[in-house]
């Protein structure tokens, strides 16, 4: 049981990391194919209007291609979870209003990011001070 506790971590790094590898990487290259069924009128209506942007797609898909790498190669994670946070909470919010269907793997995600912050919390302690002064030299 110890054992398992000890690479408990690493496990959910691996598989977060891998989750938006792949996904971000499909964002450029689209070789994930899309559902048979087709997506709520408002979840089309609002791809669409992602998609409209011009770089909202490829800005998303960036920096879930940036966080994957990062996760996986155990490099700079906290940095990693935080920049992926509100990508989650955009995937959250998507799935929960709009296309339910997707709902257990945007679930798993949003609980592997709590796990991942909650192992990494001494390295958020510095940013959750209430109040602080700048270093001035």
């Amino acid at each position: 049981m110890k054992l398992f506790k000890h690479y408990l971590p690493a496990i959910a790094r691996i598989l977060m990391g891998l989750v938006f590898f792949v996904t971000g990487l499909n964002g450029f290259l689209n070789f994930i194919p899309p559902p048979k069924s087709p997506m709520p009128e408002a979840a089309a209506s609002f791809m669409t209007a992602l998609a409209g942007t011009g770089y909202m797609i490829p800005l998303v898909s960036g920096v879930q291609l940036l966080v994957g790498a990062l996760l996986l190669v155990n490099r700079f994670v906290p940095l990693a979870l935080t920049l992926i946070a509100p990508i989650i909470v955009g995937i959250i919010t998507f799935h929960v209003f709009l296309e339910p269907s997707g709902l257990p793997l945007a679930g798993v995600v949003l609980i592997l990011e709590i796990y991942l912050a909650w192992r990494y919390r001494k390295a958020f302690r510095p940013i959750l001070i209430i109040r602080t002064t700048p270093d001035i030299k």
